[in-house]
Formats: C-alpha cells, structure tokens, sequence
C-alpha cells in the first residue's frame, strides 16, 4: 500500500472527505473520510492510499495538528523591514532569514494599496503553507505607506 507521510495544509473539509495539499511538494490528496479536520489546519501525518484504486487515503498516523494564526497587526513594520523597502522598486519582494526560526517577507507596493495587500496575504493559504514549511507558529503582516511586512515568527 502507498503511504505518505508529511506536513499537510487542510485546504477543504466537509463532513465527507478532506482535501489536503503537502506543504512540500503541493502534491493533493484526498481523504475519504473526515477525522474532525477543518480548513486552514495543519497536520503532520502519516496517510494510506486505500485499496482497491488507492485513489483516496486515510489517515494511519496523527503526529501533530495546529492552526497557525495569520493576523494583519496595527503596527509599523520593523526598521529592518523599513530599510529593506526603502532600497527596492515597488513591485519587488525580498526574503530574510529571522535569527532563529522563521522568515522576513517584505513587499513593496503602490501608496494606497498596503492595506488592501495585507489582506490578500492574510487570505491565501499558501501563507499558511508557507508557515508550515518553516515550522513557525504565527504569521504576523505589518503594513506602512508602501510596505507591507510579514514576519513568519515562532510562538
């Protein structure tokens, strides 16, 4: 029987089936039944493809599942973010690695249009994802005129 194991990203979930997107690879799977997992959760696993057609998957281990909170803060993004901004185009996104765990996303974007960003980014779940892959608790997004800041942090 197949089996996958991984951190997986609750992107839909019914009283039915769940679909799951590996946080990794993106690779979709779907469970035939719902073990009590709802959207936007994460779960580390350990899935089985079920027989005959081994199109569906059950879960056969339950490591761990959390949600990870993505909140658009009243708050100024960092000087460091700040800084960053200042040095590049609007448009242009750039990646710092935080001391410790998690990352420093910063985007540059049109005056008037942070806000509107901030919450295009608390939105998608690939910021979940994201989140996931980094093994960070939170996601903290930040926003001044033509910056937007989102700080992939630990609890």
């Amino acid at each position: 029987m197949t089996r996958k194991e991984g951190l997986f990203l609750v992107t839909h979930a019914d009283a039915d089936s769940v679909t799951l997107r590996d946080v990794v690879d993106s690779q979709v799977l779907t469970l035939s039944a719902n073990p009590g997992f709802e959207v936007g959760s994460v779960i580390e696993a350990t899935l089985e493809a079920e027989p005959p057609m081994e199109v569906t998957y059950a879960v056969a281990d339950l490591a761990a599942e959390h949600e990870i909170p993505v909140e658009v803060v009243d708050l100024e993004p960092t000087q460091q973010a700040t800084d960053i901004a200042a040095a590049q185009p609007v448009g242009e996104l750039t990646t710092r690695e935080r001391a410790g765990i998690g990352e420093l996303h910063v985007l540059t974007v049109p005056d008037g249009e942070a806000a509107a960003t901030a919450e295009a980014v608390a939105a998608d779940e690939e910021t979940i994802a994201r989140a996931g892959r980094l093994g960070v608790d939170r996601v903290e997004i930040r926003t001044a005129s033509g910056v937007v800041s989102v700080r992939y942090l630990p609890d």
